[in-house]
């Protein structure tokens, strides 16, 4: 049961005409409008307001008024410091969720690999899931699974899913890939080196990348790429240009317009390795990755939070798209899970999840090898991280209590799936 509370009442219309929630109009830090939505029996709050100080209160009061747990979105940076978590405790803040950092993250992950649409990381890097498409060269194309499993002779590598015309699947082994279809395959530390081989793209040195947006997204990704790579950032605000030059001190500052083609060209884009749009307006960003990749950068990103978009984007030749609200809805829906998980990524583009869960004593995947369980149909389990080591699932595996599984799920097999792990 789902209560959403929202001062905007046309907004909280248009939600209830959408999907099954409860609305209710109000302020989320009035203590009247709380107990109307029933806060003493809420397993959960989220506040997730543009406003941080709205947020944080929100959520104090919510614990407070008798909420399990509370989650509040951010943004500042000096609330994840560690040291300062047991005060937020005490406060009756549970997480926070600071969404352009989360976002930055993953940009800095795929600045590093040109070749990826994206990247998750499980375990510290212990297993990754990579999701490529294929281009015509690569050594598999119209060969079924199973040949291609014969051309790459490793066990480093599972196929979790496919996603060809706007639909993601399970492949079987007679399927055939084809040029242009969107993988989705986790790998060992082992396989990263070759992966990209076998989708047809060589492995290509980022040297000289521009961002266009200098907030909060755009001045992350900047500072922790400047020390090693040349950045340059421009940015249609003069003044905010100011406050960049004076923090970035190794990323070149340019006021000027993305939306302007000549400017772009004379700024040298085409000389780029790596082309990030971050200005916020989904429409400049997917507008100037497109102009970025016919003058011939190698990797274009571009942050799409119309999510009306994001299946028009990925079909204009842009290589990534992020989304920071889906990149929060992972973080956050973890709390919302039965079975113990400790990682969720929502897929750009597609209802289809992987998960990352603890495998907890007595749990029925615990029951027998992956062959003997009836796993469920529309999913597929990926990849087992066993204390400091992984190693890539296949039908003869058989998980461990405290092992940590990835699993791919279709949106029809996630409760079934979960149900595994309880």
């Amino acid at each position: 049961d789902i209560s959403v509370i929202d001062s905007n009442e046309k907004l909280l219309r248009s939600l209830s005409n959408d999907v099954d929630v409860l609305t209710i109009h109000g302020s989320c830090t009035s203590i009247s409008v709380l107990q109307e939505a029933d806060i003493k029996n809420t397993d959960l709050f989220i506040a997730v307001t543009l406003v941080e100080e709205v947020n944080t209160m929100a959520a104090i009061l919510a614990k407070k008024l008798g909420a399990r747990k509370t989650i509040a979105r951010i943004d500042d940076m000096e609330y994840l410091i560690p040291k300062n978590k047991p005060y937020l405790l005490s406060l009756g803040i549970d997480k926070m969720i600071y969404p352009e950092y989360i976002t930055a993250k993953e940009v800095i992950g795929l600045v590093k690999q040109t070749g990826t649409s994206e990247i998750f990381e499980f375990s510290g890097g212990k297993l990754s899931l990579f999701v490529v498409r294929l281009d015509e060269n690569a050594p598999v194309i119209n060969k079924t699974l199973q040949e291609a499993v014969n051309i790459v002779k490793t066990k480093d590598y599972r196929l979790m899913a496919i996603a060809r015309d706007d639909k993601i699947f399970i492949p079987k082994a007679d399927y055939k890939f084809l040029s242009d279809d969107l993988i989705y395959i986790i790998t060992a530390p082992s396989g990263i080196k070759n992966l990209l081989k076998y989708a047809g793209k060589k492995r290509l040195d980022v040297s000289n990348i521009m961002i266009l947006g200098g907030g909060r997204i755009g001045k992350m990704v900047a500072q922790r790429l400047q020390s090693h790579l040349n950045v340059k950032l421009i940015e249609i605000d003069y003044d905010k240009c100011e406050v960049l030059a004076n923090d970035l001190s190794k990323t070149l500052i340019i006021n000027g317009d993305g939306r302007d083609t000549d400017f772009l060209v004379e700024e040298g884009i085409k000389n780029m390795d790596a082309y990030i749009a971050v200005t916020g307006n989904s429409e400049v960003n997917i507008l100037s990755c497109v102009l970025a990749k016919k003058m011939g950068v190698k990797k274009a990103i571009a942050e799409v939070e119309n999510l009306d978009f994001i299946d028009v984007a990925s079909q204009m030749g842009i290589d990534t798209i992020v989304n920071k609200k889906m990149s929060a809805a992972s973080h956050i829906y973890t709390f919302t899970m039965k079975a113990k998980v400790s990682s969720i990524k929502c897929l750009t583009g597609s209802d289809a999840e992987v998960l990352e869960f603890v495998v907890q004593q007595g749990a029925r995947i615990t029951s027998g090898n992956l062959n003997e369980i009836n796993f469920p149909k529309g999913a597929v389990v990926g990849g087992v991280v066993r204390g400091e080591k992984s190693f890539i699932a296949n039908g003869d595996s058989l998980i461990q209590a405290r092992d940590k599984v990835v699993v791919f799920a279709l949106p029809d097999a996630i409760a079934e799936v979960e149900s595994f792990f309880n």
